[in-house]
């Protein structure tokens, strides 16, 4: 018998959407949406809908596997636990349990996901990644402007007159966002996009503006000099609520407008209006998470925030710097959660160099390795280095649903639920406030078991088992705790499967801001001043570099995978798509369908060319996450050095060359 059931899907992403999920006979036969959720409205994309067929598949991992002698075998979970748990123990003894590295990332949502952290802090603290692959430089930026990442709620961009999508593909990446913008352009407000490449969102806008890859911030930078000459400034604003006015006054003056035209690569005719357009407020600025993947990414950030603020779009309806909403995060507790007072040994490995920091690992050396909720061999930067560390450590255990990149490597794999098979809540902490439930809706195939279940084992063998003895609803109930003083319980969000959470959805009304000043900071307490930056590999930082290797790489997000989970289940399989600007297929006689190289000193890939009709001159895109076996990750391209401000990754500060070659 057939059943539709409210569900909410779990991939770390804008959307967060909620789902009604058709069940027949234990099993998972449809995903669409959910007709009744507030943002969503029954729309979903089709990584949302791929969720069926990721639970469904034949490729599925159904029982632990031990590499023996080079191969996979299966074996129990008693067997697989009691070996991991034995190695953990002799770890801890005889080298200390921060010889272990625990590899996390992000790409699935779950509050109780993180109970992998309760689970190594009750073990005594292990060795840690720290900052972002994906948005980490720019929630640094923001707390150095603003003391908080906070942007405004979905519905107030309708008392917005002007909106500037800066850096975000919303039809790729933010579906429901798109619709909203639709919607208020047929009410009239006027939608500009600043972009390297022409894509799907710039084709609803009224107007395109083509930017260098990497100059985005130097661009913010030009408006906000051409506002200081034209007089458009918020001069009440900015001499009540900012703090280190005159060090950017004084910093605009070092560079002329022809030069920051020149290196932005955009008309100052075009400056200039885009100063007008930000005076004739209020005007919303709406970040991606790409533009701050540079070594200035930091800068570049700040310097949209800036514009924003000099401008007066702050704490005003229909304005904003709208980039992240941790606010929504942060109303759940996760410290009850995680126990993080149990550490009694820590130790910091940056997500950008993992890889190299396992291989120089001292004092003491990285023993064995945890994957949870990633794919680094194919997601982390420079991807050969990474191979060569995940393979070097005495054992490697990954917690995987399919045989990645990274799980092949593997010594153990342990095969863990989908979403549809363990109750969790979801939430999205990047564009709207709702939180959403996903109950349990089916069983899990072969062995595949909870990670919670897998935590909860492993922590008895460790004997502090007692940590772990809750309830699903024990731990939801320790994240609500001040969600309940506000009024907002976990019966409730049960009973309606999505509620809003308490947040402000015009953030910095009171123009009181959490930075040590308690005012907006151009120069920051805790960061410095501003820079004109550019990135580490340009014709500005590395000319040399640049003559050989012409072309800016970017790697964005893939149209129907959350990163790399769908490649492999696709109804055809997938090849590498280079898709390159008109001019670079002009210069080296390129059409559709050629087979290229690509290669830096990093490494080479291999794909099929596809010419861009609208792309800034001499700007290359590989989408990311793609697998070895169709052709190999295009992080074998990037470099794993951080931001300026240390939190982020420089994924898209990426030169390369290119050439045709023949089809072997």
């Amino acid at each position: 018998m057939k059943e539709i059931r409210k569900a909410a899907c779990p991939l770390n992403c804008w959307d967060s959407c909620g789902f009604n999920v058709t069940v027949e006979n234990d099993k998972v036969v449809k995903v669409e949406g959910d007709p009744s959720h507030p943002i969503t409205k029954g729309k979903i994309c089709g990584r949302g809908r791929m969720l069926e067929t990721r639970t469904n598949s034949s490729q599925r991992l159904l029982h632990p596997l031990k590499k023996i002698n080079g191969q996979f075998e299966q074996i129990t979970w008693e067997h697989a636990l009691d070996e991991i748990a034995a190695k953990l123990k002799e770890i801890k003894e005889h080298y200390g349990s921060t010889a272990v590295l625990h590899s996390h990332d992000y790409a699935n949502n779950g509050i109780l996901k993180n109970l992998d952290q309760r689970f190594f802090n009750c073990y005594g603290g292990v060795t840690e990644l720290y900052g972002s692959l994906c948005w980490g430089s720019g929630i640094e930026a923001q707390k150095w402007d603003f003391g908080k990442a906070h942007s405004h709620g979905p519905e107030d961009i309708t008392n917005s007159k002007h909106i500037i999508i800066w850096g975000r593909n919303v039809a790729r990446t933010n579906m429901h966002f798109y619709e909203k913008l639709l919607e208020v352009k047929k009410k009239g407000a006027k939608i500009y996009v600043i972009d390297p490449i022409y894509n799907a969102t710039a084709k609803i806008a009224n107007q395109y503006i083509s930017v260098k890859p990497g100059m985005d911030g130097l661009l913010a930078a030009a408006i906000i000099k051409e506002m200081l000459r034209l007089g458009l400034e918020d001069r009440q604003f900015i001499e009540q609520y900012t703090h280190g006015f005159p060090d950017l006054a004084a910093l605009l003056e070092e560079i002329s407008a022809e030069q920051l035209s020149e290196m932005t690569e955009v008309p100052h005719e075009i400056i200039t209006q885009l100063a007008q357009v930000y005076a004739d407020k209020p005007t919303a600025t709406y970040m991606g998470l790409g533009l701050q993947r540079y070594t200035n990414g930091g800068n570049t950030i700040r310097f949209i925030d800036a514009l924003v603020a000099i401008s007066g779009n702050i704490g005003v309806a229909g304005g904003g710097a709208n980039y992240a909403n941790l606010q929504v995060g942060q109303s759940f507790v996760f410290d009850e959660l995680t126990l993080p007072s149990r550490k009694q040994n820590h130790r910091q490995f940056s997500i950008m160099k993992q890889a190299e920091e396992v291989l120089a690992a001292v004092d003491p050396e990285i023993k064995m390795i945890i994957v949870t909720c990633g794919n680094p061999v194919t997601q982390v930067p420079d991807t050969s280095v990474v191979e060569k560390a995940f393979s070097s450590v005495d054992t490697l255990v990954v917690v995987e649903q399919y045989l990645t990149d990274t799980a092949r490597l593997a010594d153990y794999i342990l095969p863990t639920s989908t979403a549809f098979e363990e109750e969790d809540i979801y939430y999205s902490s990047m564009y709207h406030h709702y939180v959403n439930y996903g109950p349990k809706l089916v069983s899990s195939p072969g062995e595949a078991k909870p990670d919670l279940w897998i935590w909860t084992e492993l922590a008895r063998r460790l004997g502090f088992g007692e940590d772990f003895e809750f309830s699903r609803e024990e731990w939801h109930k320790m994240t609500f705790q001040s969600l309940e003083k506000k009024g907002v319980t976990l019966e409730q969000l049960k009973e309606q499967q999505t509620v809003e959470l308490p947040v402000d959805t015009i953030p910095w009304q009171d123009y009181r801001f959490q930075t040590p000043t308690g005012k907006f900071e151009f120069t920051s307490l805790l960061g410095g001043p501003l820079k004109l930056a550019v990135p580490e590999e340009s014709k500005w930082k590395n000319p040399m570099l640049a003559e050989n290797y012409p072309y800016s790489l970017l790697t964005i997000h893939p149209l129907r995978s959350n990163h790399s989970q769908n490649y492999h289940l696709f109804p055809s399989e997938p090849k590498v798509k280079v898709e390159i600007a008109s001019n670079i297929a002009e210069e080296r006689s390129l059409q559709n369908g050629d087979f290229v190289r690509v290669w830096n000193e990093r490494g080479e890939v291999k794909g099929y060319i596809s010419v861009l009709v609208t792309a800034h001159p001499n700007t290359v895109n590989i989408d990311e996450g793609i697998w070895k076996k169709f052709g190999g990750s295009v992080n074998q391209l990037t470099s794993s050095r951080e931001s300026d401000n240390g939190l982020g990754s420089t994924l898209y500060d990426c030169l390369v060359n290119l050439e045709k070659i023949s089809l072997k």
